[in-house]
């Protein structure tokens, strides 16, 4: 087992590492010399981490390739207030030498319990061929097994082990919370829509080694997978309504919301609004979190730059948090101290990290 995981850096900051990862991206990029260096994504199952190698290139270039297992020894530094490894050396390591479960995040969540929560809200199901529909989903067991392990998305949001259960019942709770409010919604066809949305994620991502497309997710795209899964199980269920099936089947390819985001139509009938919206809500309540969670040894209240939101984040936990009488007292003195000093000249401070020769 690793004795070292990224959750790990803020306690080695600045200090040589012995580690092993999973590659989730190997790049080869010219120097400013036109030497070549590697840029790589690693990672365990705490998160990702930028490395690079400056030196000693050539011979690494051909020793592995993506989603291959790699002992790196390198510093581990801060750039741009993220961390990141410069590596000396560089080993692959055999399937045999590593524990999977090092390097795939996972759920802290209980997986049975949640699956459990998911069989209490679809058993209240009033609509019979609704709650036959899921139940024959779940009761597959190829599918229930992929169901309760597959993430939810590649990186964007619930990008680990359970995240698409983890997802999915965080989404029906909201959807059984926020019909009450509405009572002209279709509760049973709205929480059928939210089981359904992602299911197609189980054949579209492969979550063995690092998470990654399938050639038939990179071709045909989760929602196409979805509409043949429904089609195949609905032909199993003697006088299912096409009605519904019509419904269901604009649920799966309305739910991203826009034509910009992937959906070929937009939602036109409340259930499917209700679910575009609750499911945005979901990804970008996680993926802020996530946010938080990586950048949670960080003193400032405010994080880098999420890529997938498309803006930086003030953590509200830390910016309303109150000091300590002791800390304010000492930040008081300190500060009426420099008012009466004369301040020191600036030095220049010198940049490290992501140089390129």
């Amino acid at each position: 087992m690793k004795d070292f995981f990224l959750s790990d850096c803020p306690h080695f900051e600045n200090k040589v590492i012995i580690s092993s990862f999973v590659v989730t991206s190997k790049q080869v990029k010219p120097k400013k010399s036109g030497e070549p260096y590697l840029a790589l994504t690693l990672a365990d199952r705490c998160g990702q981490i930028e490395a690079k190698m400056w030196d000693n290139v050539g011979d690494a270039l051909d020793a592995f390739e993506q989603d291959d297992f790699l002992k790196v020894k390198g510093l581990l530094n801060r750039y741009k207030n993220r961390f990141q490894i410069t590596i000396h050396k560089l080993r692959r390591l055999a399937d045999s030498e590593v524990d999977f479960a090092d390097y795939l995040p996972k759920t802290s969540k209980n997986i049975d319990e949640l699956w459990q929560t998911l069989c209490e809200f679809v058993c209240s199901f009033e609509d019979l061929h609704l709650r036959a529909l899921v139940q024959a989903f779940m009761d597959d067991p190829e599918i229930a097994a992929a169901y309760r392990s597959a993430p939810a998305a590649k990186s964007l949001h619930h990008a680990y082990i359970g995240g698409l259960l983890d997802h999915v019942v965080s989404l029906f709770r909201s959807c059984d919370l926020v019909c009450r409010n509405y009572p002209q919604i279709n509760r049973d066809l709205l929480l059928t829509g939210a089981f359904l949305h992602d299911i197609g994620k189980i054949h579209e991502l492969a979550y063995t080694r690092s998470f990654s497309y399938t050639s038939r997710g990179q071709l045909l795209g989760h929602m196409v997978i979805e509409l043949e899964m429904l089609q195949a199980k609905i032909a199993s269920i003697p006088g299912f309504p096409d009605e519904i099936k019509t419904l269901l089947e604009h649920l799966i390819i309305s739910h991203h919301g826009q034509y910009e985001f992937g959906s070929p139509k937009l939602p036109m009938f409340p259930e499917a609004l209700m679910l575009h919206y609750l499911d945005d809500l979901d990804s970008k309540m996680e993926s802020m979190r996530a946010h938080f969670q990586r950048e949670a040894e960080t003193d400032s209240n405010w994080t880098s730059y999420n890529a997938s939101l498309g803006r930086v984040l003030l953590n509200t936990a830390k910016f309303l948090k109150k000091q300590p009488p002791a800390a304010a007292a000492a930040a008081a003195s300190a500060a009426e101290s420099a008012s009466i000093e004369t301040p020191a000249e600036p030095v220049a401070a010198s940049p490290q990290g992501d140089k390129v020769s």
